[in-house]
């Protein structure tokens, strides 16, 4: 079996940290490897990845890629380029939200993938897969040996009643939405409705979601606003900040995100507003 070293320029909750796993450093004479695969998931590291290939190759052939290329992923191989226990079953997503780069990435379509292990599932839409893959994979988590946590970010508009009690049956450990624009407003007052009455509460913080914050002409009342709101329709925010493809953001924004990222802080401002 060949060997595989695999370099990340950075470092994220779901980054793999077997031995074989190297962070944003340079090849060491004790170094060996059939090959060496550089995994680039922000397009600001994309630079650094480039200069880590360059001296990576005169330890074995180098391969480079990763979401930050925009190129479509494969089959999800579990562990290899995700942590232990992360689980992509589909990729892409039918929308076309301007912020992200995922339909680019996955040319608009949505493709399920043959379903492995793991219990921290990250795919891009799982709600807009077919019934049956939902429920193959439903079936798969509740073999796991911890509970499920649904970590990708799950979309507002197609939760339904019957899909917020198969939800409340797994008993998860977290559940992520995302509401990124204004509009999405009434359907996240709509999900935390269908949650609430499938036996989840607003208490536990369980039920969570990302706010996308920062974004151009966005305002800081207008985010606040948002995330606001978010607690009011029963779920925990997680603010985002948005970066441009330089990876660029304003330090005021970065220390209100920061802010709205703190679950302590998040909590106490959860008791306030409910």
């Amino acid at each position: 079996m060949s060997k595989i070293i695999r370099i990340f320029p950075s470092r994220t909750k779901a980054t793999p940290d077997d031995c074989d796993v190297r962070i944003n450093i340079l090849p060491t004479l004790f170094d060996e490897a059939d090959e060496v695969h550089i995994s680039v998931t922000f397009s600001w590291d994309i630079p650094r990845a480039e200069y880590l290939a360059n001296q990576w190759k005169y330890v074995a052939p180098v391969k480079i890629g990763g979401p930050a290329f925009n190129e479509p992923g494969s089959d999800f191989i579990p562990g290899m380029y995700m942590k232990k226990g992360y689980v992509i079953t589909s990729r892409g997503c039918p929308n076309h939200c301007w912020f992200c780069s995922v339909p680019k990435r996955e040319g608009g379509q949505l493709r399920e993938l043959p379903i492995t292990e793991g219990w921290i599932v990250t795919d891009d839409n799982l709600l807009a897969c077919s019934s049956e893959h939902i429920e193959k994979v439903f079936e798969m988590l509740k073999r796991q040996p911890s509970k499920p946590q649904f970590v990708g970010g799950l979309e507002f508009r197609l939760l339904t009643v019957d899909m917020a009690h198969k939800l409340k049956q797994l008993k998860p450990k977290t559940l992520f939405f995302a509401y990124d624009e204004p509009e999405d407003y009434e359907s996240l007052i709509q999900a935390g409705k269908y949650l609430i009455s499938a036996g989840f509460s607003k208490e536990s913080h369980i039920l969570n979601c990302y706010v996308l914050i920062g974004y151009p002409r966005d305002t800081f009342e207008a985010a606040e606003k948002r995330l606001i709101n978010t607690i009011k329709s029963g779920f925990m925010p997680m603010a985002m900040l948005y970066r441009n493809n330089r990876g660029e953001y304003t330090k005021e924004w970065k220390e209100y995100q920061r802010l709205w990222a703190n679950k302590i802080i998040v909590g106490a401002k959860m008791k306030q507003y409910k």
